[in-house]
């Protein structure tokens, strides 16, 4: 049995392989006519489809989906080596680089005490390596602004958190909660449209710490509220259209009680 290195290697240099003849002359149009623009809605399609992957914990979906994530790494390199910018292998050597110097405590002879310190030396190490490369001292740079608002204000949180700007506890920040949800009522009670929604940021970016403290992505913990709501709403349509009436046409009495049936029945098969 080959060892699992270099069965590793083999199956990466053959999807370079491929890349560079599909992209090169005689290559498949589709392929040739590709560029970085017309890759990025993939790019950002890949990664959602490994998320709903490990969502439903389908292991054989999650490695396909990772394989086609993988493509788009192979896809953007390839791209850039025909322009003489960079190489598949100057990624992989890039990111082995970053991996060793930000793990002083594994290649090095520094220690650590917890997973904390670790996340703390990473965020010190990277400043130092920004400012070296005259990127300044952003604390909070390298968060994209493509994210998700919510994914975004989790990754500024945490950022600002390694440099000790964060709450002590989850009992302070669900007090900032109930400070904001204050402030939200007011503007709303005040017709103040503008003020209302500038209050409905400052609460969901409070919750998003309270997430963050509780160890849970807030834009994971919506996505489930939502899949949680849609299987409910469509179990209610579902009685309702057994019965010959649209949802449409229920008075607000009759949609609340579909709505519980449903909560409980969906309820009963997640706990069964």
């Amino acid at each position: 049995m080959r060892p699992l290195r270099m069965l590793a290697e083999q199956a990466f240099r053959r999807l370079i392989d491929i890349m560079a003849r599909l992209r090169g002359p005689g290559g498949c149009p589709w392929d040739r006519e590709q560029s970085r623009t017309t890759l990025r809605p993939y790019l950002i399609e890949e990664a959602y489809e490994v998320l709903e992957a490990i969502d439903a914990a389908d292991v054989p979906a999650l490695k396909d989906e990772l394989g086609d994530l993988l493509l788009q790494v192979v896809f953007h390199a390839q791209i850039a080596s025909e322009c003489g910018e960079f190489a598949v292998a100057d990624v992989c050597t890039a990111v082995a680089d970053k991996l060793e110097r930000r793990h002083p405590h594994v290649f090095g002879d520094a220690t650590v005490r917890d997973s904390a310190e670790v996340l703390r030396n990473w965020a010190r190490i990277k400043a130092e390596e920004r400012e070296r490369g005259g990127g300044g001292t952003d604390t909070l740079a390298g968060v994209p602004p493509s994210l998700p608002a919510l994914l975004a204000a989790h990754r500024i949180g945490e950022k600002a958190a390694r440099v000790g700007f964060d709450w002590g506890a989850t009992g302070d920040v669900l007090v900032k909660v109930r400070e904001e949800l204050a402030e939200l009522e007011r503007a709303v009670a005040a017709g103040d449209a503008r003020a209302a929604g500038e209050e409905l940021g400052d609460v969901l970016l409070a919750l998003s710490s309270v997430g963050r403290h509780l160890g849970q992505d807030a834009e994971q913990a919506l996505r489930g509220a939502v899949r949680r709501f849609a299987g409910r709403f469509h179990t209610m349509e579902r009685a309702s259209a057994a019965d010959g009436v649209r949802l449409c046409d229920r008075s607000p009495e009759e949609l609340e009680r579909l709505w519980q049936a449903a909560k409980r029945a969906c309820d009963d098969a997640t706990s069964g």
